[in-house]
């Protein structure tokens, strides 16, 4: 099978089928070179693209997660909130550990999507409800493949899923609940604490999905980490 430059293949099995699309791609593998990151983010964008086609699925890159801990490559915000986290042939597996218990707090659902190298330690490392995509070299182009789909999220924090919310979306959350008593001035964990203590797990999950899919300026704000970064200029800490 052929494909026209700077297209990437990509594999997306749904049951028992097995669909394959060409997307636009960041460029050409480089030849005899190490498979990177950008190469396999632009696979795994394009494939993501076309597979939530619609107004109600967020597509977030480099995701705070925990108080700026970590940052999740690919974050999908919709009835869930998946992340993805690509291992390339140019990376190693030493911050996997510590992603691991971060990702596996804060987020619903979660994949690693790793080349060949890395598969047989990941398969060890991660738990048994996280999904992993292995990202194939195929001529100019990467195949994404499902090793493992993934599953829900066993037991997330509460508290890591309210620390995604800024002060302020943190501070309107309450008001809608009529919640605000006693919290208006305080610090922003005293306003997810109060969301976690208030608000059913499930409540709150969705809360903070329907926020961060209307958030603006994610670019002008990334800085700032969405998990437990400063909430607005000039907002209380």
């Amino acid at each position: 099978m052929k494909f026209a430059p700077g297209c990437w293949l990509v594999s997306m099995k749904s049951g028992h089928s097995d669909r394959r699309i060409r997307t636009p791609g960041a460029g050409l593998l480089r030849a005899g070179g190490p498979v990177r990151d950008r190469d396999i983010r632009a696979a795994l964008l394009g494939r993501l693209r076309v597979q939530h086609d619609d107004a109600e699925t967020r597509i977030i890159e480099e995701l705070g997660l925990c108080q700026g801990e970590a940052r999740v490559d690919v974050a999908v915000v919709n009835g869930l909130l998946a992340g993805y986290e690509i291992k390339s042939e140019s990376d190693t597996l030493d911050r996997l550990p510590g992603q691991l218990a971060i990702y596996s707090r804060a987020l619903d659902q979660v994949t690693v999507v790793a080349s060949p190298t890395h598969l047989a330690r990941i398969t060890k490392m991660v738990p048994i409800w996280w999904g992993i995509l292995e990202a194939l070299t195929t001529e100019d182009a990467i195949d994404l493949q499902w090793v493992r789909t993934p599953a829900p999220n066993p037991e997330p924090d509460p508290l890591a899923v309210a620390q995604l919310l800024w002060r302020d979306e943190a501070l309107e959350a309450l008001r809608r609940l009529d919640l605000t008593r006693g919290v208006l001035s305080k610090p922003r964990r005293f306003l997810w604490e109060r969301l976690v203590d208030a608000v059913p797990a499930s409540q709150l999950g969705a809360i903070v999905r329907t926020q961060l899919k209307a958030r603006e300026g994610w670019r002008s704000e990334q800085p700032r980490l969405s998990c437990g970064g400063r909430s607005r200029p000039g907002a209380t800490s």
